[in-house]
């Protein structure tokens, strides 16, 4: 990897890398506030700012001047581990030194351990972002936007008792993008760009379990160890870049009426830095990231009020595992989900536009389920307005208040053996707010 782009990429990231999902998997949703305000109903074809770039860079050719917008969205998740039981490790060696010589045996079983509740799991985050559109003339625009796609973050306390499937996970990553827009006629769109993608993965469990080495002799049983012990299975800290991709459409059939298209490749990451698995050491490890499709309407009902809808496919059966080079760390087995929202805008006066919206988004989990992303079929309940300060300058603001489910987990490490394993009951909920600026000039 080449050190100073490799260095530029890390320094320009900081701004805008985001480490909390709250939408299905890992995906990151929230690219804009006036997004978040209508639970990203119509995203890719609505077009009323810049930051349309983050989900279809056809909607470029409706804007007839220069626009920017940036933002930042806060997530506070709210994410509760209960009701858990962990099956401990116990493996147990006996040697028979008899004056007959009887083999020896050796077996693995489980204790069963309690574990507390736990919430606070996941860290308040915010996640920023930028968007600038340039039309060069009426057939072509430029565009070039700074977001992230995907980041999820948990971090169990040391002492919690099942050290194998809580620990630390987070995943983190950057899209800096660079797009180019072509009007074919006055309904036709096309456009598309590439994406730099800069991933970050922390990921670290320990294993623990309790040894007994038994000594069978002709004066009796003698215990040569018996105690718990603990050490580090899985420390990971990497970085990678990969390179993707993203085409989209727009059919406008008449000034209130619309609509958009639009599909992102996502590259697999390969991240190097500090990879120890199971006592070795390994130069990368290797995040397969989802493919994402979407399919955007837009339609004026009324002169001040238009309805707007999304349907979303992720291709997260992508994310099976993830692996070394010659090692897998941890299997998923995701399966591909969907999301669907509607949503409904009225611009009340010229100073005023108000929105809101609901997203009905299926979780990817199947039969693997974990504690330490807890995952859930999800409500997005949002609202949100703009103020327009001038004719050129807005403000938005958007709310969502997101309602996860109870999932009950059973994660092992093998399921052909009685230990490690856990049981829990997951929930999931989230409140966010954002608040964006967008200028046209």
């Amino acid at each position: 990897m080449n050190t100073t782009f490799s260095r530029t990429l890390l320094a320009t990231s900081t701004l805008f890398i985001s480490a909390t999902s709250m939408a299905a998997g890992f995906q990151v949703n929230e690219h804009s506030a006036t997004g978040l305000g209508r639970a990203f109903a119509g995203e890719a074809v609505i077009a009323d700012n810049a930051s349309v770039l983050s989900r279809n860079a056809a909607a470029m050719m409706m804007f007839d001047k220069d626009a920017i917008s940036v933002g930042m969205t806060v997530v506070k998740p709210d994410v509760s581990v209960k009701n858990g039981t962990y099956y401990k490790p116990s493996g147990s060696l006996s040697v028979d030194t008899g004056m007959n010589y009887i083999p020896g045996s050796a077996s693995l079983t489980s204790e069963v351990v309690s574990l507390d509740d736990v919430d606070g799991i996941a860290p308040t985050a915010v996640v920023p972002n930028f968007y600038y559109i340039h039309p060069v003339n009426e057939k072509f625009a430029v565009g070039v936007s700074a977001y992230s796609n995907f980041g999820t973050g948990t971090e169990f306390e040391s002492d919690y008792a099942a050290p194998i499937f809580g620990g630390t996970t987070k995943v983190q990553s950057m899209n800096l993008g660079l797009s180019l827009a072509y009007r074919v006629n006055e309904h036709l769109s096309f456009g598309g760009g590439i994406d730099v993608i800069y991933g970050m993965g922390d990921l670290y469990r320990d294993v623990d379990g309790n040894v007994n080495v038994k000594m069978h002799t002709l004066l009796g049983d003698v215990d040569l160890i018996n105690k718990g012990v603990k050490t580090t299975a899985v420390d990971i800290q990497a970085t990678g870049v990969g390179l993707g991709a993203n085409i989209g459409m727009v059919y406008e059939v008449n000034e209130g009426n619309r609509f958009g298209l639009s599909y992102k490749y996502s590259p697999e990451i390969e991240a190097e830095g500090d990879v120890s698995f199971m006592k070795q050491s390994y130069d990368a490890v290797y995040l397969p990231l989802p493919d994402i499709a979407e399919f955007s309407g837009f339609h004026m009902i009324t002169d001040k009020t238009a309805i707007h809808y999304s349907i979303q496919w992720v291709g997260w059966s992508a994310f099976d595992t993830i692996e070394t080079e010659s090692a897998t760390v941890k299997e998923y087995n995701w399966k591909d989900s969907y999301h669907y929202s509607i949503g409904a805008t009225h611009y009340l006066n010229s100073k005023w536009i108000l929105r809101t919206g609901y997203m009905y988004d299926q979780t990817p989990v199947d039969e693997l389920t974990s504690i330490s992303i807890p995952d859930s079929d999800r409500q997005w309940f949002s609202a949100g307005f703009t103020y327009n300060w001038s004719s050129n300058t807005a403000i938005d603001f958007g709310f969502t208040y997101l309602i996860g489910e109870d999932v009950e987990v059973h994660e092992f490490i093998e399921e052909s053996l009685p230990a490690p394993a856990v049981t829990a009951t997951t929930h999931a909920n989230a409140v966010l707010a954002a608040i964006q600026l967008s200028h046209s000039f």
